[in-house]
């Protein structure tokens, strides 16, 4: 079976870690944009510098440069047989990029999974975890209303395409894990 999906959520939700189990899983790449990007700002690459000047403001990279990041991973041949999707799209646009994308290819058996947490748990989890001086409270909750303003909508277009599945992410992992393998029957 040639698994396509992409995860939502909030950032904290939850999304790399069950990404990274069920691509574990079904023996398949679990493509985080945030990797990518991560890569190209240590790497210091032009994309890289591009990119952290968005990203210490905690706005979201511009679509067109993520968007060729994300073409080209999903061309290297690991990705073949299906991949898990972490951070794009992320807005509506990046949405309509990936579907004329695959329009291209043979088989188009996309399914989206979406972590539903409360805005509260959240901030627990973002403060708690504190991955850069730049996770403070401000800059935690203006990534809360960026993901609220832009990527949210996603929730809404996949909806009408009838390929979202919504999930109780504030849960314990092992729940969490369970409900994602019973929506793709595994």
């Amino acid at each position: 079976m040639t698994y396509q999906l992409i995860f939502l959520g909030p950032p904290g939700a939850g999304k790399g870690t069950q990404a990274q189990l069920l691509a574990e899983t079904v023996n398949i790449p679990h493509i985080s944009t945030g990797d990518i990007l991560r890569g190209a700002i240590a790497n210091n690459t032009p994309l890289g510098q591009q990119a952290k000047s968005y990203m210490d403001k905690g706005d979201l990279v511009p679509d067109a440069l993520v968007s060729d990041l994300v073409r080209e991973r999903l061309q290297e041949p690991d990705a073949e047989k299906g991949w898990i999707l972490d951070g794009f799209p992320r807005t509506v646009e990046q949405a309509a990029f990936l579907d004329r994308l695959l329009s291209q290819g043979q088989e188009n058996s996309l399914r989206v999974l979406n972590l539903e947490v409360p805005e509260q748990v959240l901030i627990d989890r973002l403060m708690a975890r504190g991955r850069s001086q730049d996770d403070n409270l401000e800059t935690i909750r203006n990534r809360l209303v960026v993901y609220q303003q832009k990527t949210a909508p996603l929730i809404d277009y996949y909806q009408k395409q009838g390929n979202l599945h919504s999930v109780n992410g504030d849960r314990e992992l092992e729940e969490i894990r369970t409900a994602l393998q019973a929506i793709l029957e595994i």
